[in-house]
Protein backbone atom coordinates (compact mmCIF):
# COMPACT_ATOMS: atom_id res chain seq x y z
CA UNK A 1 0.00 0.00 0.00
CA UNK A 2 1.48 3.55 -0.77
CA UNK A 3 2.35 6.26 1.78
CA UNK A 4 -0.72 8.01 1.22
CA UNK A 5 -2.79 5.05 1.43
CA UNK A 6 -1.12 3.67 4.42
CA UNK A 7 -1.97 7.19 6.10
CA UNK A 8 -5.72 7.72 5.52
CA UNK A 9 -6.28 3.92 6.34
CA UNK A 10 -4.67 4.55 9.57
CA UNK A 11 -6.44 7.82 10.14
CA UNK A 12 -9.73 5.82 10.23
CA UNK A 13 -8.21 3.01 12.03
CA UNK A 14 -8.14 5.64 14.98
CA UNK A 15 -11.78 6.08 15.34
CA UNK A 16 -12.32 1.97 15.87
CA UNK A 17 -13.92 1.34 19.08
CA UNK A 18 -12.52 -1.93 19.63
CA UNK A 19 -9.04 -3.91 18.77
CA UNK A 20 -9.45 -6.24 15.59
CA UNK A 21 -9.38 -9.80 17.02
CA UNK A 22 -5.83 -10.90 18.37
CA UNK A 23 -5.04 -15.02 17.25
CA UNK A 24 -5.03 -16.16 13.79
CA UNK A 25 -8.02 -18.53 14.69
CA UNK A 26 -10.37 -15.16 15.67
CA UNK A 27 -9.37 -13.83 12.19
CA UNK A 28 -9.42 -16.30 10.16
CA UNK A 29 -13.33 -17.09 11.75
CA UNK A 30 -13.91 -13.21 11.26
CA UNK A 31 -12.87 -13.35 7.85
CA UNK A 32 -14.70 -16.61 7.09
CA UNK A 33 -17.80 -14.60 7.80
CA UNK A 34 -17.34 -11.71 6.39
CA UNK A 35 -16.71 -13.10 3.52
CA UNK A 36 -18.93 -15.87 3.82
CA UNK A 37 -17.38 -19.32 3.72
CA UNK A 38 -13.44 -20.45 3.53
CA UNK A 39 -13.04 -21.18 -0.01
CA UNK A 40 -13.13 -17.24 -0.62
CA UNK A 41 -11.07 -16.59 2.87
CA UNK A 42 -8.16 -19.30 0.90
CA UNK A 43 -8.00 -17.72 -2.39
CA UNK A 44 -8.01 -14.23 -0.94
CA UNK A 45 -4.91 -15.27 1.30
CA UNK A 46 -3.57 -17.80 -1.28
CA UNK A 47 -3.20 -20.56 0.79
CA UNK A 48 -5.02 -23.75 1.45
CA UNK A 49 -9.00 -24.27 2.04
CA UNK A 50 -7.91 -27.15 4.09
CA UNK A 51 -5.50 -24.67 6.08
CA UNK A 52 -8.49 -22.04 6.16
CA UNK A 53 -9.90 -24.63 7.83
CA UNK A 54 -7.40 -25.91 10.61
CA UNK A 55 -7.14 -22.30 11.80
CA UNK A 56 -11.02 -21.85 12.20
CA UNK A 57 -11.20 -24.94 14.44
CA UNK A 58 -7.87 -23.72 15.98
CA UNK A 59 -5.68 -26.63 15.08
CA UNK A 60 -3.31 -24.32 13.72
CA UNK A 61 -2.66 -21.40 15.67
CA UNK A 62 0.90 -20.04 14.61
CA UNK A 63 0.74 -18.91 11.22
CA UNK A 64 3.91 -17.76 8.81
CA UNK A 65 5.05 -14.32 9.57
CA UNK A 66 3.87 -13.48 6.03
CA UNK A 67 0.81 -15.54 6.23
CA UNK A 68 -0.19 -13.19 9.49
CA UNK A 69 0.47 -10.20 8.12
CA UNK A 70 -1.99 -10.88 5.28
CA UNK A 71 -4.21 -11.96 7.45
CA UNK A 72 -4.05 -8.69 9.84
CA UNK A 73 -4.22 -6.57 6.93
CA UNK A 74 -7.40 -8.17 5.24
CA UNK A 75 -9.23 -8.15 9.13
CA UNK A 76 -8.44 -4.09 9.65
CA UNK A 77 -9.56 -3.83 5.58
CA UNK A 78 -13.08 -4.75 6.83
CA UNK A 79 -13.20 -4.20 10.65
CA UNK A 80 -16.22 -2.30 12.21
CA UNK A 81 -17.70 -1.05 9.04
CA UNK A 82 -19.88 1.20 10.16
CA UNK A 83 -17.90 2.91 12.26
CA UNK A 84 -15.46 3.45 8.77
CA UNK A 85 -18.23 4.95 7.33
CA UNK A 86 -19.55 6.63 10.09
CA UNK A 87 -15.53 8.19 10.21
CA UNK A 88 -15.31 9.00 6.62
CA UNK A 89 -18.65 10.70 6.39
CA UNK A 90 -17.45 13.14 9.27
CA UNK A 91 -14.69 13.75 7.77
CA UNK A 92 -16.09 14.35 4.20
CA UNK A 93 -18.92 16.86 5.44
CA UNK A 94 -18.19 18.22 8.52
CA UNK A 95 -14.95 17.94 9.46
CA UNK A 96 -12.64 17.75 6.57
CA UNK A 97 -9.26 15.74 7.19
CA UNK A 98 -5.67 17.49 9.00
CA UNK A 99 -2.46 16.83 7.11
CA UNK A 100 0.64 16.21 9.05
CA UNK A 101 3.72 16.23 7.24
CA UNK A 102 7.42 17.13 6.98
CA UNK A 103 8.40 17.18 2.83
CA UNK A 104 9.75 19.33 0.16
CA UNK A 105 6.70 21.73 -0.24
CA UNK A 106 6.59 24.66 -2.90
CA UNK A 107 5.75 26.25 -5.89
CA UNK A 108 7.87 27.55 -8.75
CA UNK A 109 8.59 30.74 -7.28
CA UNK A 110 11.81 32.90 -7.42
CA UNK A 111 14.75 31.62 -5.43
CA UNK A 112 14.59 32.88 -1.57
CA UNK A 113 11.02 33.36 -1.75
CA UNK A 114 8.55 32.67 0.75
CA UNK A 115 6.98 30.04 -1.99
CA UNK A 116 10.40 28.39 -3.16
CA UNK A 117 10.20 24.29 -2.70
CA UNK A 118 11.78 23.63 0.65
CA UNK A 119 11.41 21.83 3.40
CA UNK A 120 8.80 22.40 5.62
CA UNK A 121 7.01 21.04 8.78
CA UNK A 122 3.28 21.62 8.34
CA UNK A 123 0.00 21.09 10.05
CA UNK A 124 -2.79 21.94 8.09
CA UNK A 125 -6.38 21.25 8.11
CA UNK A 126 -7.78 20.78 4.97
CA UNK A 127 -11.83 21.37 4.04
CA UNK A 128 -14.34 18.81 3.92
CA UNK A 129 -14.17 18.67 0.21
CA UNK A 130 -10.58 17.43 0.13
CA UNK A 131 -11.36 14.75 2.51
CA UNK A 132 -13.93 13.43 -0.08
CA UNK A 133 -11.59 13.71 -2.73
CA UNK A 134 -8.72 11.71 -1.07
CA UNK A 135 -11.31 9.13 0.16
CA UNK A 136 -12.80 8.97 -3.29
CA UNK A 137 -9.49 8.73 -5.01
CA UNK A 138 -7.76 5.91 -2.24
CA UNK A 139 -11.39 3.62 -3.02
CA UNK A 140 -11.08 4.13 -6.93
CA UNK A 141 -7.58 2.32 -6.14
CA UNK A 142 -5.98 5.70 -7.06
CA UNK A 143 -2.18 5.89 -7.31
CA UNK A 144 0.36 7.40 -4.67
CA UNK A 145 0.89 9.81 -6.83
CA UNK A 146 -3.15 11.06 -7.58
CA UNK A 147 -3.39 11.09 -4.08
CA UNK A 148 -0.23 13.12 -3.43
CA UNK A 149 -1.17 15.58 -6.27
CA UNK A 150 -5.04 16.08 -4.21
CA UNK A 151 -2.98 16.59 -1.20
CA UNK A 152 -1.08 19.18 -2.75
CA UNK A 153 -4.26 20.89 -4.31
CA UNK A 154 -5.54 21.27 -0.93
CA UNK A 155 -2.11 22.70 0.39
CA UNK A 156 -1.98 25.18 -2.62
CA UNK A 157 -5.46 26.37 -1.54
CA UNK A 158 -5.59 26.32 2.02
CA UNK A 159 -1.69 27.21 2.87
CA UNK A 160 -0.59 29.05 0.01
CA UNK A 161 -3.35 31.04 -1.04
CA UNK A 162 -4.95 31.01 2.55
CA UNK A 163 -8.43 30.39 0.60
CA UNK A 164 -7.81 33.86 -1.93
CA UNK A 165 -6.26 36.04 0.81
CA UNK A 166 -2.84 35.20 -0.44
CA UNK A 167 -0.63 34.47 -3.86
CA UNK A 168 -3.89 34.86 -5.85
CA UNK A 169 -2.42 32.45 -9.39
CA UNK A 170 -0.25 29.81 -8.09
CA UNK A 171 -0.39 27.34 -10.94
CA UNK A 172 1.37 24.31 -8.84
CA UNK A 173 2.25 23.30 -5.34
CA UNK A 174 4.84 20.43 -5.47
CA UNK A 175 5.23 18.06 -2.76
CA UNK A 176 8.23 15.80 -2.87
CA UNK A 177 10.69 14.34 -0.66
CA UNK A 178 8.30 13.17 2.08
CA UNK A 179 9.69 12.76 5.11
CA UNK A 180 6.85 12.12 7.65
CA UNK A 181 3.46 12.00 7.04
CA UNK A 182 0.33 11.71 8.89
CA UNK A 183 -3.16 12.04 8.79
CA UNK A 184 -6.04 13.10 11.08
CA UNK A 185 -9.65 13.11 11.04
Amino acid sequence: MSVFGQGLEQAVQRAFTRPIPKSAGAQMRYLVKQLKGTRAVAQMLRISQRTVERYVKDQITKPRPDLASRLETEVRKRWQPQIRAGAWQEAVTAGGIVIDTRARIGSTAPIGSTDDARIRDLIVALPPQYAARLFDAQQQGASDQRLQEIAAEGLREVYFQDGGRRVGSLEEVRFTDIEHLEFDL
